[in-house]
């Protein structure tokens, strides 16, 4: 329901800008709206209900601005026929909602190769208002990215858009993922400096503790501020992980490293940890008794029953007084031993050490690099890329991103010269600097295709987000790349049948068999 009116809002944005008008703070709310509807993000009915409700309003706003810039231009009222997702209300809250919802699902488009493309565009175009949310909380942001996410939004209520108009605008969108983790990018570096290599600490201390989890960098950062000399130790769990590497975070001597493994074991792992937990963006798993009285929610995600702290105040800092609060009130948790990981190797660590990198692939000490990225999940399945990642030789490098390298990153794969054979570059949205790393490759070695690099993709498929990372390496022209351990299951067969002879993606099959297709 949120995102069909969010189409509606889309419809009439669109339209304003084609008279030189826009809307910031709608602009941002559509961004906002459509993350908070991302896999494991937002699980509260009445602060849905909420997004909704605020949508009708952000859509009379935009449409009062195009009414007005439309007479100003014509001289007459617009009086056009619009889209129903423009213009349907009806009082009644959730219940309404709720069914209006489920006649304007997924399920709407009855041609089913015209719904698989208008959701591989909605789902791409998650990702995009992700990492722009992301980029526009660090004070960075592009007009271009909500104007192409409402594009997006708009086409999809068209029923008489056709498959090539929407295959350009999917191919679109991946030329705007690269821009906007370009953005992000530089939003995160600009602010928190540039990665560094780092060692981390994956044990704990016997001190009161506070968990983040999500991907919220500035989150993190007002939580650090504000336990300067508590006594409290601040640990960094799934795609936080990252964050250990930036210079103006990894200064506070209270973050203390990090707990745990990708969202899925979250349950086990927050539970295990026994300090506070503040979940900062999607990837939030039904929280269990045992440690929910000690979860806080904040940002686009929300759980029923658990605490959410509100969003900060314009040049100000969220609270966390209660997060705090309820840490010392915990008390220590226990001391466990861990081990070091080595992180931090975004595209700008990469480049400082090109010329080593490739040396050693001219001598053949470096014969092939994997782009193993994506997300983690629980399917049995997926142990494919632990033991991809242990059967490889050991002249090869594994280039990663996003939560999928917990499947390796614990593993003892040594390196080559001093490069280790595990290179971090962050979260899934640093997939941006694999896509760089490899760019500045292709310059390098004075290759023309990308495709010409001795570099094979074999990434981990789950969630929507991930689209948008797909798309940007489509955008990029790679092909053949792998994925598994399922395709995309919004993919109708024509559909897929297109994807896969364009840019011939296919399906992991056994360790053995795609190992020696990729090193051949």
């Amino acid at each position: 329901m949120l995102i069909w009116v969010l189409k509606g809002i889309s419809y009439y944005a669109q339209k304003a800008r084609e008279l030189g008008a826009s809307n910031e703070n709608v602009d941002f709310f559509v961004i906002q709206s459509l993350f908070t509807t991302i896999t494991n993000a937002n699980f509260d009915q009445e602060r849905m209900t909420m997004f909704i409700e605020s949508a009708f309003q952000a859509r009379r706003t935009i449409k009062e601005l195009f009414e007005k810039k439309y007479f100003e231009k014509y001289g007459k009222e617009f009086t056009e026929n619009v889209p129903q997702a423009a213009s349907w209300y009806k009082a009644g809250g959730t219940p309404i909602y709720e069914l209006k919802g489920s006649e304007v699902g997924v399920l709407m488009d009855n041609n089913e190769d015209i719904r698989s493309l208008k959701y591989f565009l909605i789902f791409g175009l998650k990702g995009i208002a992700a990492y722009a949310e992301h980029a526009y909380v660090l004070d960075k942001s592009d007009s271009g990215i909500f104007a192409f996410v409402e594009k997006g939004l708009a086409a999809t209520l068209r029923e008489d858009i056709t498959v090539d108009e929407l295959l350009g605008l999917i191919m679109e969108a991946g030329k705007i993922s690269v821009d906007t983790m370009a953005l992000l990018d530089g939003a995160n570096t600009g602010t928190y400096g540039k990665q560094e290599i780092t060692k981390v600490f994956t044990g704990t201390y016997a001190a009161p503790a506070i968990l983040v989890s999500g991907h919220d960098l500035r989150d993190l950062h007002d939580l650090l501020e504000q336990t300067k000399d508590k006594g409290i130790k601040i640990y960094t769990h799934g795609e936080m992980l990252a964050c250990n590497a930036y210079p103006e975070l990894k200064k506070y001597p209270h973050l203390a490293g990090n707990f745990g493994t990708a969202w899925y074991n979250q349950q086990k792992e927050f539970e295990e940890f026994g300090g506070v937990i503040l979940m900062t963006t999607n990837c939030l798993v039904k929280p269990r008794d045992s440690y929910a009285g000690k979860l806080f929610t904040t940002g686009v995600v929300a759980y029923p029953g658990i605490e959410h702290i509100h969003d900060r105040k314009p040049s100000g800092q969220k609270d966390f007084s209660k997060v705090i609060a309820k840490a010392l009130e915990t008390g220590p948790i226990k001391a466990r031993d861990g081990k070091y990981i080595t992180i931090g190797f975004g595209h700008d660590q990469i480049a400082a050490v090109a010329d080593k990198v490739v040396d050693a692939v001219k001598t053949g000490k470096i014969k092939k690099f994997f782009v193993m990225g994506g997300c983690d999940g629980r399917n049995p399945a997926r142990k494919y890329y632990t033991q991809f990642a242990q059967e490889l030789p050991k002249d090869t490098v594994i280039l990663t991103a996003g939560c999928a390298k917990y499947r390796y990153n614990m593993l003892d794969l040594g390196d080559i010269d001093g490069i280790p054979r595990v290179l971090d570059a962050g979260q899934c949205n640093d997939s941006y600097s694999l896509a760089v790393t490899a760019l500045k490759l292709k310059e390098v070695f004075g290759v023309a295709d990308i495709n010409d690099l001795p570099i094979e993709y074999n990434i981990a498929w789950y969630e929507q987000k991930a689209v948008a990372v797909l798309l940007a390496l489509l955008y990029l022209g790679v092909k053949n790349i792998k994925l598994g351990p399922v395709l995309p299951a919004f993919l109708s067969p024509a559909v897929t049948k297109v994807v896969v002879e364009k840019f011939n993606i296919s399906l992991i099959n056994d360790v053995q068999s795609d190992m020696e297709q990729m090193l051949r």
